[in-house]
């Protein structure tokens, strides 16, 4: 193909290549008319900032939130890999939970009232696919649900709802969002195209600034390429914005050295503080997935899963006091997120295997500290196939996130989450809405008998609206729904739940109401 003819067929609307300008992976637009561009206004008036922290891999929940108010039950499951109650990183205000020993920048941050502990997180009828999960993670799809869009792709195009067309303009001069990573992910993609822009490194970023090209091989290929990159350099509409953003900021400071995560979030504080009006910033750390030598055989503080724990804690500890440094430390809170928890029980290799619901870390210092939902109750008796479940549902946390941190006016959530979702008491909605009171003392929901044969009786107190009851297996899977009615009044209520047909062992029924969420532990016997 002669190369005139693959600019036209490739490059129409827009530009995706590996290595635009010193590495960056950008996929930039043609600006529409000026008529267009002036009325091309986000929906949303806000400066807040959305960082989102990926732990690829599947993260083991368990040994990096320990629940000490089980411990016992903790060890028995995991007697090759548990970590040392004396040696778990305690919380200045509960002693249900503690950190992994490598945690200690999430510690301080907890003590300093900057982070946000979220037990239990998941969704009904788990994958455990990475690629499968991802996908449910990244587009908030229900797990038979396939969605080709992101839902903060979906969110930005609520905002900017004309993007590509007519950007950038006077109103809106820099990328929607970034990732750090050569390609963008699927959380970004919009109904129609990206809203995000890729920087594929951190060399890459700072080869931008110095005006490093990256090699290109000295063949016809490579000819080929440079030319490539040489041409879409004249149609980075992103990249003088920010560069001139970077070489805003000429200190920072410290961050840990040897740690890709660390030097991604360098960049993005050094971004916002430059200036750009960029909403959200992703970026990802991986090698989670610990099927064997999680920890090191003689002392299971240490080993690959902590090495892995420390540099996820480290990276966020020096972003945090570097968002202070720059002195814009109220205008951002992220976010970490993976694709599935690990099993409750480990296996033989010394390991963890795929599993459902884990805990997730907001940080900032407009989140509302402490530890939100139960700890995980864990079997006396656990087996390979047992699971966390889930007591909040992960796309909760977005809604929230969206509604009360990026202002998405309530009658418009639908549109980007396509189904309502509870908010949750997780971040300060001083600027956008208020979330309801954090009630995980209360409890809300009970059975009697328990343990049962036949058949118990589930007793719930709700204060009215909508109330949900499911019913899961050990499998954390999602079995039964006893209950989901709108309720005009509150009060307590009784429903029976029949279980003949179910063998022995292990379920929770989950109890929802409006911002609330609980989990009880159910045995059937024979």
């Amino acid at each position: 193909m002669k190369r005139r003819d693959f600019l036209k067929n490739t490059l129409p609307a827009g530009i995706m290549l590996p290595s635009l300008i010193g590495g960056f992976s950008v996929k930039a637009f043609g600006a529409s008319s000026p008529l267009l561009a002036s009325l091309l206004m986000p929906t949303t008036d806000t400066d807040h900032v959305l960082v989102l922290v990926q732990l690829t891999g599947g993260n083991d929940g368990v040994n990096t939130v320990i629940p000490l108010e089980f411990y016992g039950n903790y060890y028995n499951a995991r007697k090759n890999i548990a970590i040392d109650q004396s040696k778990v990183l305690t919380f200045s205000d509960t002693q249900k939970v503690g950190l992994n020993p490598a945690m200690t920048g999430l510690q301080s941050l907890y003590n300093d009232g900057k982070l946000k502990v979220i037990n239990s997180v998941g969704y009904p009828t788990p994958s455990f696919s990475h690629f499968r999960a991802t996908d449910i993670w990244m587009t908030a799809a229900d797990s038979t649900q396939q969605l080709d869009s992101g839902w903060a792709g979906r969110y930005l195009n609520y905002e900017y709802p004309n993007f590509p067309n007519g950007y950038p303009n006077s109103s809106m001069t820099d990328p929607l969002s970034i990732q750090i990573g050569s390609v963008t992910s699927l959380t970004l993609q919009g109904p129609a195209v990206s809203m995000g822009m890729s920087i594929t490194n951190p060399t890459s970023f700072y080869n931008l600034l110095s005006g490093v090209q990256d090699p290109a091989p000295n063949s016809y290929a490579g000819k080929e390429l440079t030319y490539l990159r040489s041409m879409s350099q004249q149609t980075q509409q992103y990249a003088t914005v920010v560069k001139a953003a970077a070489n805003n900021v000429t200190q920072q400071s410290t961050y840990p050295a040897s740690n890709s995560l660390a030097d991604q979030l360098k960049i993005v504080a050094r971004l916002i503080k430059g200036g750009l009006k960029t909403r959200i910033y992703m970026v990802s750390y991986g090698g989670f997935d610990t099927h064997s030598n999680q920890t090191n055989a003689t002392d299971t503080s240490i080993g690959t899963h902590a090495n892995l724990l420390k540099n996820v804690s480290d990276a966020i500890k020096a972003f945090q006091d570097d968002l202070k440094f720059l002195s814009i430390e109220n205008r951002v809170i992220g976010m970490t997120f993976s694709e599935f928890g690990r099993r409750i029980k480990s296996n033989a290799s010394g390991g963890t295997d795929h599993g459902a619901a884990a805990p997730m870390f907001l940080f900032g210092s407009n989140v509302l500290p402490g530890v939100l939902g139960d700890t995980p109750n864990i079997p006396a008796t656990a087996t390979v196939n047992d699971n966390v479940p889930f007591q909040y549902d992960f796309r909760s946390i977005y809604a929230t996130l969206l509604t009360n941190w990026l202002c998405v006016k309530e009658a418009d959530l639908q549109q980007v989450m396509l189904k309502n979702f509870q908010l949750l008491p997780i971040v300060n909605a001083a600027f956008c809405k208020v979330a309801g009171p954090n009630t995980s003392g209360e409890s809300l929901i009970s059975n009697y008998p328990n343990p049962f044969t036949t058949s118990t009786t589930i007793q719930f107190t709700t204060a009215g609206g909508h109330t949900l009851i499911q019913i899961m297996d050990g499998m954390g899977k999602v079995i039964k729904i006893l209950i989901d009615a709108e309720y005009p009044t509150a009060g307590t209520y009784k429903v029976n739940f029949e279980t003949a047909n179910l063998v022995a062992g292990v379920y929770y029924a989950r109890f929802q109401n409006l911002t609330i969420q609980q989990v009880r532990t159910m045995v059937k016997v024979r």
